[in-house]
């Protein structure tokens, strides 16, 4: 079992900035691939970005490149969603995923299925 706990959501204002941590705890956390989606009302959750087992490779999705940047310590078993240049259309609950593997990381890594594990989520709130 992995854990997985977001903090760092809140209300801020259009072109504002805001990071979301996600920490991780239970298996070895470099073994993990790791995404955020996000989950807006009324719609389906949706890939946002991920991030290798290295670190060393990033996906995005198009609606957050150029604003959107991921990284992760594993020393620390965190993750990190950094968000620049809010939108109101950004705003979301926003979920850490891991996905277990060490091979072969890419697209699919943008499907919900890909992931073994979610966290609870944090709201982030764009406003106008």
């Amino acid at each position: 079992q992995v854990q997985l706990v977001e903090s760092g959501g809140g209300l801020v204002q259009a072109g504002d900035s805001l990071r979301l941590s996600c920490a991780a705890s239970g298996r070895t956390f470099s073994n993990y691939a790791m995404g955020w989606f996000r989950q807006a009302p009324g719609n389906e959750r949706e890939f946002v970005i991920a991030i290798s087992w290295s670190g060393g490779i990033t996906y995005y999705a198009d609606s957050v490149k150029g604003r959107f940047t991921i990284a992760r310590d594993n020393a620390k078993n965190t993750v990190y969603l950094q968000m620049n240049t809010l939108k109101p259309e950004d705003t979301a609950v926003y979920y850490c995923a891991a996905a277990y593997g060490n091979s072969g990381f890419g697209q699919r890594y943008s499907a919900p299925d890909a992931y073994n594990y979610w966290g609870q989520g944090t709201q982030v709130t764009v406003s106008s």
